[in-house]
């Protein structure tokens, strides 16, 4: 896996371990008002993916889930995994996130209780020996950048649903249709769905400024001069978009197909040419350090009053890993910094 943790390999006797617990069943992590599998006609269900289409034969009691989003999607449709990765980036003092926490106490298992899902580093890549201790009966990992092989592995564990989309682009609509669908919660899944896309649409039409402001979501790093920038597939630009504003064109020509970022040569930033910049600020620096960089401050909405930089690693978070959990908290610390942003620029 590839989201800024080295790839784990799996020894020989974790893969033992995790045939052996895989097989075992437990009703612990199940939500009290699931009806048992023997009684449920909707199973068994079937999830596509990247990797082909996995069957889930009976409702699942027990989920696990690594990378982001997927722990959010599966608490949102009110089940709380025995097993989720630890947030090592944009979390808090419990290796979580806000609106994680507020769900999981809503879900009378707050971390540190008894009910709490049990938490794993995966800085070194999939953590399969936690998730196999974990005994689960379904992994999730719609939005994440499992490789082949390692669905491979994690699929004698238990069944998994694998990247909905590659690379990291799987849309939190995707995800949470896929979750629900495997939970036998499709209704819920796809209410909540309407629901957050609901508050989206009503954040942009409090900002009518939004439906005339163009945007480029990147990152400009102070130290070494970079710029990235996020294409169409990318969750930045997606949430962005959601809200009424519109990507500029040059950043969908230059992408190369398949990818979701570009990297863009300081030099050149004259032609990054929008309404507002959305980017984030590198701990240690500010804002001040970018608009007094001679080459960034040549991009446009720098030099225009349009930089709109995240205020910390956690509002980042919530909109480049987006969930939806993470959507409505972003609408609450993120929205006003870009109508702020987008009424400069624009003058409107």
């Amino acid at each position: 896996m590839t989201f800024t943790r080295r790839a784990g390999l799996i020894t020989a006797a974790s893969a033992a371990l995790a045939l052996t617990l895989g097989a075992c069943g437990s009703t612990a992590g199940s939500t009290p008002e699931s009806p048992s599998a023997a009684s449920d006609s909707s199973y068994p269900v079937s999830i596509e993916h990247i990797y082909g289409a996995t069957e889930i034969p009976q409702r699942p009691e027990r989920v696990a889930t690594v990378s982001w989003v997927n722990a959010d999607a599966v608490l949102a449709l009110g089940v709380v995994p025995v097993g989720m990765a630890e947030d090592d980036w944009g979390n808090n003092d419990q290796g979580s996130t806000d609106w994680k926490d507020v769900k999981l106490s809503e879900l009378g298992a707050s971390i540190g209780t008894e009910k709490a899902p049990k938490q794993y580093s995966e800085k070194d890549g999939v953590n399969f020996t936690a998730i196999a201790e974990t005994q689960p009966d379904l992994i999730v990992a719609g939005y994440s950048g499992l490789t082949q092989e390692e669905y491979d592995k994690l699929s004698k564990i238990a069944p998994v649903i694998g990247p909905v989309a590659p690379n990291y682009t799987s849309s939190w609509q995707q995800v949470t249709t896929a979750v629900g669908q495997a939970l036998g919660k499709d209704d819920d899944a796809a209410a909540l769905v309407k629901d957050v896309e609901g508050q989206l649409s009503d954040a942009a039409r409090a900002n009518p400024v939004f439906k005339d402001t163009t945007f480029i979501a990147g990152n400009l790093e102070t130290a070494d001069g970079g710029i990235n920038l996020y294409a169409t597939g990318d969750s930045r630009p997606r949430f962005l978009s959601a809200l009424g504003m519109t990507q500029a064109p040059m950043v969908d020509e230059n992408v190369k197909d398949g990818e979701f970022y570009l990297p863009w040569a300081a030099e050149r930033g004259n032609e990054l040419d929008s309404d507002i910049f959305f980017t984030w600020i590198p701990a240690g620096s500010t804002t001040d350090a970018i608009k007094n960089d001679t080459l960034f401050a040549q991009i446009p909405a720098v030099a225009n009053g349009g930089l709109v930089a995240a205020a910390n690693d956690m509002e980042v978070l919530s909109i480049s890993a987006a969930s939806p959990l993470s959507v409505p908290y972003a609408i609450e610390k993120v929205v006003p910094a870009l109508a702020a942003g987008a009424q400069t620029a624009t003058g409107k």
